[in-house]
């Protein structure tokens, strides 16, 4: 109720679903959402699924605990605006609401069982009916011969499995992709929380289970389709020929061919759940 629930918002008109629509894996359409008063906020919405085995979130890592992420966005000037004391004040003026959390939690509303009662839903947000996954369990409707392809491709030669491995597709970790050059493209990342020069540039790897569905890509939404993705990790010296600590990963060219990138492209739809793909075809 909560998260599709404006009233965490300083004028009751954003919710958690506002910037993380479940039509699209409760991620965004927009390289950047509109928050209060039509503020922008300053990196691209990530999709919220498939969170509940992540040891960090947001694209710095900020937050340790989806019970602490939750908290974030409602006090964030450009999102929901709303201080958290006052969140919670209006929570307990509510009686459907007060009579909810002393159901739940056995109290009234605070800060933590806020926090706690939004990481609940989310972590209900899990995938893993796809046709990979069914491939893996050796089951019908699995991957096509073209996703099989690029199911090798995404492990060795496009070296996508550097990073982006484990059940969801990532290793929790956060690494440079090159779009950082300290000038035009500015957004130090993980470096503003932990100041550690070795960060500079550096953002969380994101899972890629409903990739195909969580359009435009990166911390800055610039990428709007997936193949723009794959063009720009098969050679990203030729966007960014100025970039500041990219990872030693992407230091040469991948030298992919046509029919490559096209096969990996196919790989990368093997991981949309079922539920979307059902959606996307009515």
């Amino acid at each position: 109720m909560l998260f599709f629930d404006p009233i965490l918002s300083e004028d009751s008109s954003i919710s958690c679903a506002s910037c993380h629509k479940p039509e699209f894996a409760f991620a965004d359409t927009l390289p950047f959402s509109k928050g209060v008063h039509g503020r922008l906020g300053a990196r691209n919405a990530p999709s919220v699924m498939n969170m509940a085995s992540r040891t960090a979130f947001f694209w710095d890592g900020r937050a340790g605990t989806l019970a602490e992420q939750a908290l974030f966005p409602i006090a964030d000037a450009n999102e929901m605006n709303l201080p958290v004391t006052e969140a919670v004040k209006r929570l307990n003026n509510s009686s459907k609401y007060k009579q909810l959390f002393v159901k739940v939690f056995k109290q009234n509303p605070s800060a933590k069982n806020l926090g706690v009662a939004l990481a609940a839903f989310q972590e209900t947000l899990e995938t893993s009916n796809t046709p990979n996954d069914r491939w893996l369990n050796d089951e019908p409707a699995g991957l096509t011969a073209q996703q099989e392809r690029g199911r090798d491709i995404f492990r060795v030669k496009a070296k996508c499995f550097e990073c982006h491995f484990s059940p969801d597709f990532t290793i929790d970790d956060f690494r440079n992709i090159g779009l950082f050059n300290g000038t035009t493209l500015n957004d130090s990342g993980r470096y503003k929380v932990t100041k550690d020069p070795a960060d500079i540039g550096k953002m969380k790897v994101p899972g890629l289970r409903n990739v195909a569905m969580t359009a435009p890509y990166m911390h800055d939404g610039r990428f709007k389709t997936l193949r723009e993705v794959i063009d720009y990790y098969d050679n990203p010296h030729t966007l960014v020929p100025d970039a500041l600590n990219r990872d030693s990963v992407l230091l040469q060219p991948l030298g992919l061919t046509e029919q490559e990138k096209q096969d990996l492209e196919a790989f990368l739809h093997s991981l949309t759940d079922d539920r979307f793909i059902k959606r996307s075809s009515n």
